[in-house]
Order: C-alpha cells, then structure tokens, then sequence
C-alpha cells in the first residue's frame, strides 16, 4: 500500500502489522479519529423509567422477557408433569412475542433495543412465533396439525 492510499498512524496498531518503513502502522482510520468515544444507542433504548429508578425499574421490559424465559426453561427442565415440555416452549416463545410487543408500542425499553425497532419487532415476532407453532406441533399427541406439513414431512423422509 502506498502512502497516498491511507493515511498512517504511528499510534494505532491494527495487529501488529507492520509496513517495514520505521515501525509506523498503515491505518484507514481518519488520523483525528484515533479513538471511538461514543456508540449510537438504538432507537427507543433509552431507559425504560426515570433515571433516579432503581436499576432493575429501568429495565423491566428486558426482564420481563427474560423472566418469562427463564420460567419456561425452569418448567421445561423440571418436567413436572406429562406436557411440561410443551408448555415451557410455549412459554418461551411467548416471552419473544411480548418482547416483540414491548418493543412496538413503548417508546423506551431499554437493554431490550438491540437493533431498528422495526428489525427488533420482526426478529423477536418469527422468533417468537416459530417456537410457539413448534411447541404447537410437536410430537406425541400435536395440539395443532397443519396436514401440508405431514405432508412435507413424509415426502422427505420417505
């Protein structure tokens, strides 16, 4: 690379890659630009409640969601009775579908904005919703059939 390609910066090393001409390192950063002080915070991830709250009041709608979650896990793991599996992947995936509703309708919900909330509603919605049909469907005794499934299914593996 020559030197009229990127600027160089002697105190930024992308490496440990030299360029062989005194030690100085080849960098496409612009040379005022040496450190990032600051990250753009997603739409709507400001907090949840006034900032004197309590740190947990500020993030309840993440642990909302996560609460959920870990509920489902807890019933699923203990198998408590004969359909806890299902019942805690349902519950699973109606903590993203509320996470995905969360995110549509308050205008801050914290740690729980990771993206766009457009990209953050669809992700947790499929998500969500997947799980739920799945958890739906699953085998012995499905509490919903879709029949053009079986079909694919037995097309596949037949």
């Amino acid at each position: 690379m020559s030197s009229s390609e990127a600027p160089r910066v002697a105190e930024e090393p992308t490496g440990g890659e030299g360029d062989g001409e005194g030690g100085e390192v080849a960098s496409r950063r612009h040379p005022r630009a040496k450190l990032t002080t600051t990250t753009a915070r997603p739409e709507g991830g400001g907090r949840a409640a006034p900032g004197d709250a309590p740190a947990p009041a500020r993030q309840w709608p993440l642990l909302t969601v996560l609460g959920m979650a870990a509920l489902g896990l807890l019933v699923t793991g203990t198998d408590l009775f004969a359909q806890s599996f299902r019942v805690g992947t349902l519950l699973i995936g109606a903590a993203l579908l509320t996470g995905s509703v969360l995110r549509r309708v308050l205008p801050s919900v914290g740690m729980l904005a990771v993206r766009s909330r457009f990209t953050d509603m669809i992700t947790y919605g499929v998500m969500g919703a997947l799980i739920v049909l799945l958890a739906l469907m699953v085998q012995p005794e499905p509490w919903l059939r879709i029949p053009f499934l079986e079909d694919v299914l037995h097309l596949t593996v037949s």
